[in-house]
């Protein structure tokens, strides 16, 4: 066994024995801490911009593109946010303990179904260095003791950050980072099933396919964010401009950003010169299929290709479609599941949308930017996942617990 495989392998290890006892905390112990772990965030801010810059650094060395080293990127204002995050988790309700269900049977057996945390889980996450305190608060907050391996990009900013959370007093190894960047810890982990009970691979599509290729255990995750905005016949075309921007240029970089605008044929003429301007300004460049070449000029052609790819940067693809029909095809098509928008004030279309079109969220005169956790109330989230099993869209505390039977009696024997 090499190095690697030998220290996390320990590290799975004491992750077992961690999440043992962070189950017997209480939820007003673990909130203490987590207050403490957003202290800490804050008091070692100079230190996180210090140790960003040399990720910074050698990002712009290794020629990232803008986008990515904007998603690596520590600043005050993001420091702010990474603890004002920690200490919502600290006041939202702890779901380890909620009874879901409780009845008695005929017999006088009394049964629970009670929410409890998942054990242990492995959180592979490329860019974002805020990924290492939002994963490591949410499990904690849950009472999963967590194994977490950051993309060599950001390794001194994730080793920061993992240093300050751990000055806030929670059980030892109940969060641990992996020290190694190379590949070969990623398969080590995602092999490691009798110390994991979970793992989330968090990045490029390519780094989740390897995951989900070598796992032992249950994997949550989304490949892609290849997000539409469908412009119905009956839109308002000045929120139709408004939401198409926001969900475009808010933040490219990022899952929930806009990758294909949809266009109902009877609003075309009027609405594409329109939101192209508009997009224009803000530089995003754009590629549009045959029939927006009728109503737009100088802009590249859209090919198959365009139609299923995450641009993750200031780039847009426009279709113009027939129906609200042609519209759900294409989305149920070429989308990743992820998060779908209609802009229309026919709210029979709109419940025609939500109903069919095969997404984690679909949205109804709403930016795709508020496809979030935070924005959903649940606190900073682990992620978004588009599967069906057994959490799907943005990911809160709710998601990182499972669930027993308690069953109570008072000598009932089966006959």
């Amino acid at each position: 066994m090499s190095t690697i495989q030998e220290t996390i392998h320990q590290m799975g290890r004491q992750a077992r024995n961690a999440a043992y006892r962070l189950a017997q905390l209480s939820s007003d112990e673990k909130n203490a801490i987590l207050r403490a772990m957003a202290a800490a965030i804050r008091e070692n801010s100079p230190v996180l911009l210090q140790e960003n810059a040399k990720d910074l650094a050698a990002g712009v060395k290794k020629g990232l593109s803008a986008a990515m080293l904007d998603r690596l990127r520590l600043d005050e204002s993001r420091i702010e946010a990474m603890a004002a995050g920690i200490d919502q988790v600290a006041t939202l309700p702890d779901p380890v303990g909620q009874v879901m269900e409780a009845w008695t049977r005929p017999n006088g057996i009394a049964i629970e179904q009670v929410r409890v945390p998942i054990g242990t889980i492995g959180i592979i996450y490329e860019s974002r260095p805020n990924v290492t305190a939002d994963a490591a608060v949410l499990c904690f907050k849950t009472g999963n003791a967590t194994i977490l391996r950051g993309g060599s990009e950001a390794i001194h900013s994730n080793v920061a950050i993992a240093a300050a959370l751990a000055q806030a007093g929670a059980p030892e190894h109940a969060i641990q980072l992996i020290p190694f960047t190379d590949r070969e810890s990623v398969a080590v982990l995602a092999g490691m099933d009798q110390w994991l009970d979970l793992i989330i691979p968090r990045g490029g599509k390519g780094l989740i396919e390897t995951v989900v290729s070598l796992a032992r255990m249950p994997v949550i995750k989304h490949y892609d964010g290849i997000c539409h905005l469908f412009a119905d016949k009956a839109a308002d075309l000045d929120m139709a401009v408004s939401l198409t921007v926001n969900s475009k240029t808010q933040k490219c970089g990022v899952c929930n950003a806009l990758e294909t605008l949809l266009v109902h044929r009877e609003i075309a003429a009027s609405f594409l010169p329109k939101v192209a301007a508009a997009l224009r300004e803000r530089n995003v460049q754009l590629r549009g299929c045959e029939e927006t070449h009728h109503y737009l000029t100088n802009i590249s052609p859209a090919t198959e290709e365009d139609w299923s790819t995450e641009y993750l940067d200031l780039i847009l693809s426009i279709k113009v479609v027939a129906s609200l029909d042609e519209a759900v095809s294409h989305i149920n098509q070429y989308g990743s599941h992820h998060t779908d928008v209609i802009v229309t004030t026919d709210h029979a279309a709109a419940d025609i949308f939500l109903r069919s079109v095969d997404s984690a969220c679909v949205f109804h005169n709403v930016s795709t930017r508020f496809a979030d956790g935070g924005e959903f109330g649940f606190g900073a989230e682990i992620g978004i996942s588009t599967d069906k099993l057994h959490a799907r869209g943005p990911m809160g505390l709710r998601e990182l617990t499972s669930y027993q039977y308690r069953v109570r009696g008072n000598g009932q024997t089966r006959g």
